[in-house]
């Protein structure tokens, strides 16, 4: 036991990774013993209750993936599988793979021919081999438990008499279909097949086609393959939009009797040029006290879509919108997310509504929540609301001006508590009607933004308070939160050791010394030619925000409770916490905890899937972009170091491609993983993460949206 007996620093904190870890190296270490939570921390020294409260979200989950059995009320114990363990499979583009378990503390090497045909993020239970002295640990695959997916986008190759279907993505195989499963698709054409099956024996899966989706090249046909690729759909049902139809535009009088009424309060929404679900609208007066009251209303998307309707359940499926380059897939069919929901000017909406007394100071001495009607004065642009910032002047300028200034002092408080301001520059295109891209251009973050961001924050936490904080945490309402665990020590670690390559440095001392440090490292490397590549790894080192209905606070904002309150046009989250926020307020008892926590993981698998649908649409534009400028020459940076090549982002346009180490052939380059750099192996030349280098572009495969890149050397 004494293996796992760690000695706590003082301040230092785990995070939930850590202590899974932890906790499951601990039952493997004494397979016939049982533990609750209170030995289990006795055993780790935990005495903080921060902590303590980790432990017992950490053995709930654990539990639910079934690696702990909870035989009595609090006491748990290993779950016995002789040399077996489940977890997620992780393809190599070479063909062979690894096995990510929350059961052991490193990965478990998984030859091609012991894959049993498990894909890239399938769950999998495997047998693990005995292991020799210094080699890593090896298994192979028993049983496929659940496929990640079992439809694939690719294009179509027709031989005489059948034709395969060669995948998009990280795949070492191809789809095998008869000429009666063809459902008309030619050769060339992307189309979607799904697996109908794979033999034991068999190289390839036998499928079908089930959608054909166009040419190759054309914009309609890219941007829905990517859908598509993600498992992620691109049109609403019939019946869907024919529910949304019947909706009424008008609100009845009975109905705006029954909520708090905003209508004679300057309201204003703040956008982006091109919005058109306007979810969130501010309101502002001064009181007789002297203080402000400020109005978050956010559209009462839930008055509308009803438990159990078609639209509820085609929003719980969609999860999310999706942002692509060119569009908008939107989570909710138009009438509602454009129309009857989206709070546009000069129309009286039903909202949900936090409202604030705060002082000039901007601290909150007073606050309600509840269902209101509202009536938008001014729809403003984010540059239009920034002009008034800036200058002074403009429609309700008084009225921007004292939200501007309020927004400033939460915000300069929120990050002295110990917020990390991520503000990275996003990409955008200008495209031509085809969707093609003309140019490129970055959109970052101003005071008008910053404006929005921290009424949406305040509203965000107050709300997960006041359910939260309600009662004992163990007797505490089931709600849906936004959580952020903190980062991976190892990870923190490696990722000091390379900045310190740059003369920068993180205190690591405990997570408020991280969180300062993180703010002055960022602020620090704003301008400077390595600063896409420290935060783009810093992001990485970072854990990944979720939804949960297990509170383990938000990290990254420093909240001890934190939800997602304001965007239920887009994001069926909100809707929830909607839904949960009324029941409690109204008296209701608690939800159902094991219902909500299913349909969390589910938002967040889905939100997972639409972003890298949107780094994926991305990327392609920037091939397609860069398609036309090959043998041009550009300043570059290099962003990634691996033993196939190096990666160079663009300064221009930060649009990313590779250098092959086979194309080097001044020098043997061997790979150091340790430094992030690649070293000749006769002339001792390094090229290392952040240098700056010059690139001439060779290729552009937008099939694989991937750059090739020659190395220009300085002269």
């Amino acid at each position: 036991m004494n293996k796992f007996r760690k000695k706590k620093k003082k301040g230092e904190t785990f995070n939930k990774k850590a202590f899974k870890t932890l906790i499951m190296g601990l039952f493997h270490d004494n397979p016939q013993k049982s533990f609750n939570y209170r030995q289990i921390a006795t055993v780790l020294e935990i005495k903080d209750n921060e902590n303590k409260a980790l432990i017992t979200v950490a053995l709930d989950e654990l539990k639910e993936s079934n690696l702990l059995d909870e035989f009595e009320r609090g006491k748990f114990k290993l779950k016995s599988r002789a040399g077996e363990v489940t977890g997620v499979i992780e393809l190599d583009p070479q063909g062979f793979g690894y096995l990510n378990s929350e059961e052991l503390e490193e990965q478990v090497f998984i030859a091609q021919a012991n894959l049993m045909h498990a894909m890239d993020g399938d769950h999998v239970r495997v047998s693990l081999y005995a292991r020799h002295k210094k080699k890593e640990l090896e298994g192979e695959v028993v049983e496929v438990i659940q496929r990640a997916k079992t439809n694939f986008v690719g294009t179509i190759q027709m031989s005489r008499n059948y034709a395969f279907l060669v995948p998009s993505g990280k795949l070492n195989f191809d789809i095998f279909i008869a000429k009666g499963k063809l459902k008309g698709a030619k050769d060339g054409q992307k189309a979607i097949a799904c697996i109908t099956e794979w033999p034991e024996r068999a190289r390839n899966p036998f499928g079908e086609i089930i959608e054909i989706l166009g040419n190759p090249g054309e914009n309609e046909t890219e941007m829905h393959a990517i859908l598509a690729e993600f498992d992620l759909p691109y049109r609403f049902p019939e019946e869907v939009l024919e529910e949304a139809e019947q909706i009424p535009l008008e609100i009845p009088q009975k109905e705006i009797e029954r909520r708090r009424d905003f209508r004679n309060v300057t309201t204003l929404t703040i956008d982006p040029a091109d919005a058109k679900d306007f979810d969130d609208a501010l309101s502002i007066q001064k009181l007789e006290n002297g203080n402000w009251e400020v109005g978050v209303h956010i559209a009462d998307v839930t008055h509308y879509v009803r438990p159990g309707s078609i639209l509820e359940k085609e929003a719980v499926e969609r999860g999310t919108s999706v942002y692509l380059v060119d569009r908008v897939v939107p989570m909710l069919p138009e009438r509602l997310s454009n129309g009857v929901c989206s709070l546009r000017p000069d129309e009286d909406k039903l909202c949900f509504s936090a409202v604030f007394e705060l002082t000039h100071d901007a601290k909150v001495v007073d606050e309600w929540f509840g269902k209101t009607v509202i009536h938008s004065d001014k729809r403003f642009s984010y540059e239009e609301a920034q002009s008034i910032i800036e200058t002074g002047e403009g429609d309700l300028a008084e009225e921007v001006l004292m939200l501007h200034k309020l927004s400033e002092r939460i915000r300069k408080r929120r990050f002295e508590r110990g917020s990390i301001a991520f503000d990275r520059a996003e990409v955008k295109f200008n495209l031509d009607e085809k969707g093609k891209p003309l140019g490129v251009y970055f959109k970052i973050s101003k005071e008008a933004n910053f404006l929005i961001e921290e009424f949406m924050l305040l509203a965000n936490r107050r709300v997960a308070e006041i359910v939260g904080k309600t009662g004992e945490r163990k007797n505490a309402k089931t709600f849906v939160y936004r959580i952020h665990d903190k980062p991976d020590p190892d990870k923190l670690q490696t990722f000091n050791s390379f900045i310190s390559k740059f003369g920068y440095g993180l205190q690591l001392a405990n997570t408020k010394t991280i969180a300062n440090s993180m703010n002055r490292l960022l602020e620090n490397v704003t301008g400077r030619k390595e600063q896409n590549v420290i935060e783009s790894l810093a992001i990485r080192t970072m854990a990944k925000a979720e939804y949960s209905t297990r509170n383990i606070g938000h990290y990254g904002l420093s909240f001890e409770y934190y939800t997602h309150f304001t965007s239920p046009i887009r994001r069926y989250p909100d809707m929830m916490v909607h839904r949960l926020l009324e029941r409690y307020l109204e008296g209701g008892k608690s939800a159902d905890a094991k219902k909500y926590e299913d349909l969390c993981k589910h938002s967040s698998d889905m939100e997972t899937r639409a972003s890298n649908a949107e780094r994926s649409s991305v990327k392609y534009k920037q091939v397609e972009f860069m398609s036309e400028r090959i043998g041009q020459v550009y300043d570059g940076v290099i962003s990634g170091v691996t033993e196939w090549g190096i990666y160079v982002e663009i300064v221009e346009n930060k649009c990313e491609g590779m250098v092959p180490l086979r194309d080097l052939d001044d020098d043997f380059y061997i790979f150091d993983e340790k430094n992030y750099c690649i070293i000749g192996r006769h002339t001792g030349k390094k090229y290392q993460l952040g240098d700056e280098i010059k690139v001439e572009i060779i290729r552009a495969n937008l099939l694989k949206k991937q750059l090739d890149f020659k190395l220009i050397e300085l002269q």
